[in-house]
């Protein structure tokens, strides 16, 4: 999806979507069409909004939080292609 409709998914200002993006809490994809924002996209912005006004966290938690359930889902994909591995593997 383009940027508007990230917008409109997501509920976001254009401004916030600005300072989220120089953050890097939200990486959209780089195509040749422009940047493309995905339903990942979408999802990780509402958790950033319930972060921010529901649980009162700050940037500098934020950053954390984020960067920890990044490497969550990134151990969770490693195991899974491991299991997917030791599957083919076994008789």
């Amino acid at each position: 999806m383009n940027k508007q409709e990230f917008l409109s998914y997501s509920g976001l200002q254009a401004q916030t979507l600005d300072i989220w993006l120089d953050q890097q809490w939200i990486i959209p994809e780089e195509t040749a069409a422009g940047v493309q924002f995905s339903d990942v996209d979408v999802a990780r912005a509402h958790l950033i909004h319930d972060l921010k006004n529901d649980l009162g966290a700050n940037d500098e938690g934020i950053d954390v939080i984020l960067h920890l359930m990044d490497q969550l889902h990134g151990l969770r994909r490693a195991f899974a292609e491991l299991q997917r591995e030791i599957q083919k593997s076994s008789p």
